[in-house]
């Protein structure tokens, strides 16, 4: 998943990344990461939460987001899934919409959930299987329905056309309509889903993304719902929503609690404010007067101010340390006139200099450096270094591989990347490498709704792509294939989550042998050499494995970070009161 962050995962990754960082200590920090204020035994109906995030923000409509942190607070304040994690540090996989977490046959190629009877949406009217459907068609409406998961578009089984994509153009042009009803269909409330191969986790996927959430049809505007969500959960929006400020979440007069086995709702109301800078955000929530007594942020504390957060008193009984999920990489454009050529994106590679990028974004406390997209505590993480260079990176062997390709010097690259105080010297620290070896980087900072901005053919002259992606589920299959298969991402609107328009037909086949490897040792074991072979291709260049620190305010109670769904703030639970 994207991080906005991208967002989240469904990674739970344990004590192994633990932080410990000086610049925190005597907080306290826990093996499972996550700080708990009060009991659930404390905590009551009333008051309003505050959520304070640098924005802007990317989406309310799940099944056009990626980012980790809008589809955990979407699923915990007005969009219930089929099946979900319980709440906290220690999640597991529970039933939600559904009666159960699903009924697997065929060695996985069909699906079965029953939908519960009384789950309403906010006029009223019940959630029905003919809703988990429709959701799940919008997917396929790739000219409109951009920036989600993708997976269904691979799995179900629908034919495809000569070009890849898939027969069915989604419920708009109603193209293949009744392909979609062949691998999808509904007997009362009970939903069928029928896939081309064996997809054994599914029922972790429905829990991690919004890729069969439901959606009423009646209420769809298709693109445009973007910022217009219809909940079935225990919050609706209050008037509209300005992705550059925020908005208001009320309570649903339609939501029953006793119905619902996830979710307590205790603040009256959540007030998402979007546009304030990290270190403002820090700033605020350290002095903790006001409203800010009760607000939380899913934003990481920035470097700048772990020192001060160190320093206060106070401040570590109120603070989480918690393992990220999350990977930063770069992905050169494969169609670029420079990265178009192999040898340049090894030279770009090499010079690399993870550590100076980690220095600047706040040292080892902060991240980890890596040479793998897979998270180092994932079965699928293969401990390799695709060129040799060593984590300060290597210009001068970069600069001897593009002499000996004989490509002229200095080679300018554009360098795209989410613009924020310390991500510029994060990448400024970058181009001080690059540079030397014989490469003129122009930096280029964007604010505006990122990873939307990145995917689109406006982005395509561009070199490379600054991202952060944490596994939707724990397996190399949602690592891989979302971010480099481009079958399933490449659109004429869109690359979706594969940047750097990477579509390696070698890649492409060892994708599709990895899915039918039936021990899951194996398969993760095949998942690791695609990484590799990824990697050894310049296709991707990974940079760090994440950790996080967050703060929040003295009156928050029940702050739980959860590990399994998100790696941010569980709205399952908190309260103010």
């Amino acid at each position: 998943m994207m991080r906005t962050m991208k967002g989240a995962t469904t990674v739970a990754l344990g004590a192994v990344v633990a932080l410990t960082a000086a610049a925190c200590s005597g907080s306290s920090s826990t093996g499972s990461g996550a700080t708990t204020t009060a009991s659930a035994a404390a905590a009551a109906k009333g008051g309003t939460l505050y959520i304070l995030n640098l924005g802007p923000h990317n989406g309310l409509d799940v099944q056009q987001s990626y980012v980790g942190a809008d589809l955990q607070t979407a699923n915990r304040v007005y969009m219930r899934y089929l099946t979900s994690y319980s709440p906290g540090a220690n999640a597991k996989l529970v039933p939600d919409l559904a009666t159960d977490l699903g009924t697997m046959s065929d060695g996985g190629k069909t699906w079965k959930f029953t939908i519960v009877d009384n789950a309403k949406w906010q006029d009223g009217s019940k959630v029905t299987c003919e809703d988990v459907k429709y959701g799940g068609s919008r997917t396929f409406a790739t000219d409109l329905i951009s920036n989600g998961p993708t997976y269904t578009l691979q799995f179900l089984d629908i034919p495809t056309d000569a070009d890849g994509t898939s027969s069915y153009k989604g419920p708009y042009k109603g193209t293949g309509q009744d392909l979609y009803d062949k691998a999808v269909s509904c007997s009362g409330q009970t939903l069928t889903l029928k896939f081309k191969t064996p997809w054994a986790d599914f029922n972790q996927a429905t829990a991690a993304l919004g890729i069969f959430a439901p959606f009423p049809k009646a209420q769809d505007k298709a693109d445009k719902s973007l910022f217009a969500p219809f909940s079935n959960g225990p919050y609706m929006l209050e008037g509209t929503f300005d992705p550059a400020k925020g908005g208001t979440w009320v309570r649903n007069p339609n939501w029953d609690a006793a119905t619902d086995p996830i979710r307590k709702a205790y603040p009256d109301k959540i007030v998402d404010v979007e546009g304030i800078a990290g270190e403002t955000v820090y700033q605020r929530l350290l002095a903790d007067g006001g409203d800010d007594k009760t607000a939380i942020t899913f934003g990481s504390a920035p470097p700048s101010v772990l020192p001060t957060i160190a320093s206060t008193p106070g401040a570590d009984k109120r603070m989480a340390n918690v393992p990220a999920p999350y990977v930063d990489y770069i992905q050169p454009n494969m169609t670029s006139a420079a990265m178009s050529n192999p040898k340049v994106r090894q030279a770009f590679a090499m010079s690399t200099n993870r550590d100076a990028y980690i220095t600047a974004n706040g040292g080892p406390s902060v991240m980890v450096p890596t040479y793998a997209i897979c998270n180092k505590v994932l079965a699928c993480y293969k401990d390799y270094n695709p060129f040799g260079a060593p984590t300060a990176g290597d210009p001068e062997g970069a600069k001897k591989v593009l002499t000996e390709a004989g490509v002229a010097m200095p080679v300018n690259i554009t360098v795209v990347y989410r613009k924020t105080p310390t991500r510029d010297k994060a990448f400024s620290a970058l181009k001080e490498t690059w540079d030397k070896a014989g490469f003129n980087v122009t930096l280029e900072g964007v604010t505006d709704k990122y990873y939307r901005t990145i995917s689109s053919p406006a982005m395509k002259a561009k070199d490379a792509f600054f991202a952060s992606w944490g596994a939707d589920w724990p397996s190399g299959s949602t690592d891989i294939p979302p971010l480099f298969d481009g079958r399933i991402n490449l659109t004429p609107t869109s690359t979706n989550q594969d940047y750097g328009y990477y579509n390696s037909e070698a890649v492409n086949k060892a994708i599709d042998a990895a899915y039918l490897i039936a021990d899951p040792v194996a398969r993760e074991k095949a998942w690791a050499d695609i990484d590799e072979m990824i990697s050894k291709d310049g296709g991707v260049i990974p940079l760090v494995n994440q950790k996080f620190t967050f703060l929040y305010g003295s009156s928050v109670k029940n702050f739980e970070v959860n590990t399994q769904f998100g790696g941010y703030a569980d709205l399952a639970n908190i309260a103010v009161k």
